[in-house]
């Protein structure tokens, strides 16, 4: 793990990372959790989209991609971060939005920005549970008439959503686990138990995981 990968792991246990001793946070699976990641306050400061540029960047600038994006709100930030860090580096790489509904209006497109059938994307996402909103931003994609390259999440909670998204017929990854985010909640509160048990029940709210 990198340095850079660490750091962002401290900013969003710091930042997005709510941790409850019982069930009281609901997801938008609807299932009720012990912990709730808001990704959206460390992907929309400004330390946040500097390191998630530079990682994300880091994985994918060796592939055949020219375009990056997800589901509007959560890939918007990782996608814009990416795409000013790969213009920064001299290997241009533009972000995409792909919108829940389409627009009423204008002309009432469903994918925004500079982007065309047949571009070669990643799709990206900041955090899965169930994997359903990046399994939509799939399926808008490839209705678009775009070529998916990889999906790579920027949280990946754990709990079913990886095996979803992989039975769409693509590779994934995930830059940070939210097992690495409670070991380091952990490490600063010094209360390894609690974070066993924290998995523990995490698994029972998904009897799949292994």
């Amino acid at each position: 793990m990198n340095d850079m990968i660490k750091r962002l792991i401290t900013l969003l246990v710091e930042k997005s990372l709510k941790v409850s001793p019982t069930p009281i946070f609901k997801l938008a699976s609807g299932k009720i959790s012990d912990t709730y990641i808001d990704c959206k306050k460390t992907t929309l400061t400004a330390e946040g989209a500097y390191l998630i540029g530079n990682i994300f960047f880091d994985k994918i600038s060796h592939l055949n991609v020219n375009k990056i994006g997800g589901l509007s709100l959560g890939a918007d930030p990782i996608a814009e971060a990416v795409a000013c860090t790969s213009y920064l580096k001299g290997h241009p790489i533009d972000a995409f939005v792909v919108r829940k509904k389409s627009k009423e209006h204008g002309l009432q497109l469903t994918i925004e920005g500079d982007i065309r059938e047949g571009d070669n994307v990643i799709i990206v996402d900041d955090v899965v549970t169930t994997g359903s909103s990046t399994i939509d931003a799939i399926m808008k994609a490839r209705e678009f008439g775009l070529n998916i390259v990889k999906i790579i999440v920027l949280v990946d909670r754990q709990e079913g959503g990886k095996e979803n998204i992989i039975k769409q017929g693509v590779e994934f990854e995930a830059v940070i686990t939210k097992e690495d985010l409670l070991d380091e909640f952990n490490r600063r509160t010094k209360d390894t138990d609690r974070g066993r048990n924290l998995s523990r029940q995490s698994k029972k709210l998904d009897p799949a995981l292994p």
